[in-house]
């Protein structure tokens, strides 16, 4: 009863948080799981429940994709998260935590840092092959398609529709792949359509209050959402 008492909660969470700034709940959600399961689990939780989460928020943005963008993006993502989620049948879960870390900071360097740099349609493939192949491995590398799209020219509605588009191909390809590495379970399964079901709520609610976080000021929620990812990861570690 905790657990679904957990998930329903981090869920909501996620699914507001991902809505209201385009990004960050869903790495919230693995983080805080994998604190508390460890990484494997977490992952294979969170993958399913992620992928309807954005196949929603798709959907509700679905007249405002950059389809050549996202299909770019699409061509290497796919099988890079699917070569990512089948290498987590081998690698320490220790090592997955390291890299969950790896990837908090990464995306921490580049909000502080404000690197200004355009990336080209045609990068998108490769970039999509590097960054799928990290979510697969160690999920929330998610974070890292939100400063791709931006330097290709992608903003406002146009930007978080483009990149639900981007998670859907990103968590089909790590399903597929914690598939065939053995992750999944009737457990983890039942977990996962409730944290689904969660997700969908926050949806709900975050474009609700998207307003809102129009009216912070610049990069205010973004940074929270990266101070908590970097706690959630160190507490990870040292868990």
């Amino acid at each position: 009863m905790e657990q679904l008492v957990i998930v329903v909660a981090l869920g909501v969470v996620a699914g507001v948080v991902t809505t209201m700034a385009g990004m960050g709940g869903g790495l919230m959600l693995l983080l805080s799981l994998s604190v508390l399961w460890g990484p494997s689990k977490a992952l294979a939780v969170t993958a399913p429940a992620l992928l309807l989460g954005n196949l929603h928020r798709l959907h509700m943005y679905r007249a405002s994709v950059d389809r050549r963008r996202a299909l770019a993006f699409a061509l290497g993502a796919l099988p890079g998260a699917l070569l990512g989620g089948l290498s987590v049948a081998w690698i320490p879960p220790t090592a997955v935590q390291v890299l969950m870390v790896a990837i908090t900071l990464l995306a921490v360097a580049r909000a502080t840092l404000r690197l200004r740099f355009t990336v080209p349609v045609t990068a998108l493939a490769p970039a999509g092959l590097v960054v799928g192949a990290l979510t697969g491995a160690a999920g929330g590398a998610g974070l890292l398609v939100a400063p791709l799209l931006l330097a290709s020219g992608l903003e406002g509605i146009p930007y978080v529709a483009t990149i639900a588009a981007s998670a859907v191909v990103m968590h089909t390809g790590r399903i597929l792949g914690y598939a065939g590495a053995g992750l999944f379970d009737r457990h983890v399964l039942a977990l996962s359509a409730l944290g689904a079901v969660a997700i969908l709520g926050g949806n709900l609610v975050g474009k609700r209050l998207r307003r809102l976080s129009e009216r912070l000021p610049k990069g205010a929620l973004e940074y929270g959402v990266l101070v908590l990812a970097v706690t959630l990861s160190v507490a990870g570690v040292s868990h």
